[in-house]
C-alpha cells in the first residue's frame, strides 16, 4: 500500500517538475531578450546624441551583438562603454546564437539583412506554455 501511494505521488510530481523547469527557462529567455533589447536601445540613444561614432548604413544601431559586449569608444573619452557583460546563451537552444533583424528588414523577416542589429529573437522552434512560439517573443 505504501508503495502504491509513493508511486502515485511520483507520477504527480514528475509532470509538475517538467512544467516548472520549462517556466523557469521561459522566464530566463524573457529576461535575456529584455536585456539585449535594452542594450540595443541604449546604444541607439548614445549614437543619436553623437556620443558614439556611427557607421554609414547602420542607422545608429550596433553592427553585431558582440559590439554590445566588447564595448565601443565614447567620443572625446578614452574609455569604452559596454552595454552587456556577455552575449547571453539562449536558454531554449543552449547556444549563444540569436536571430537578428536589422532596421531595414521586415518585421517578420526570418533572415538577417546584416546592416545592423535592430532586434533580437530566439532561434528555438519550440512552443511556450502560453501557446506562442519562442521565436515570436
Amino acid at each position: 500500500m505504501v508503495t502504491a501511494i509513493v508511486a502515485i505521488m511520483a507520477a504527480v510530481a514528475l509532470p509538475t517538475a517538467r512544467f516548472t523547469m520549462k517556466r523557469e527557462r521561459e522566464a530566463e529567455l524573457r529576461l535575456d531578450l529584455r536585456l539585449m533589447r535594452n542594450a540595443i536601445d541604449d546604444y541607439k540613444h548614445l549614437s543619436d546624441q553623437g556620443m558614439i561614432q556611427v557607421q554609414v548604413g547602420t542607422e545608429g544601431y550596433p553592427t553585431s551583438l558582440d559590439d554590445l559586449a566588447k564595448g565601443v569608444p565614447i567620443v572625446g573619452q578614452l574609455t569604452k562603454r559596454k552595454f552587456l557583460r556577455r552575449v547571453p546563451i539562449d536558454p531554449m537552444t543552449g547556444k549563444a546564437e540569436w536571430g537578428l533583424r536589422s532596421y531595414q528588414d521586415e518585421m517578420d523577416a526570418t533572415t538577417w539583412g546584416g546592416q545592423n542589429v535592430y532586434d533580437v529573437y530566439s532561434l528555438s522552434q519550440g512552443t511556450a506554455l502560453d501557446g506562442t512560439k519562442y521565436k515570436d517573443w
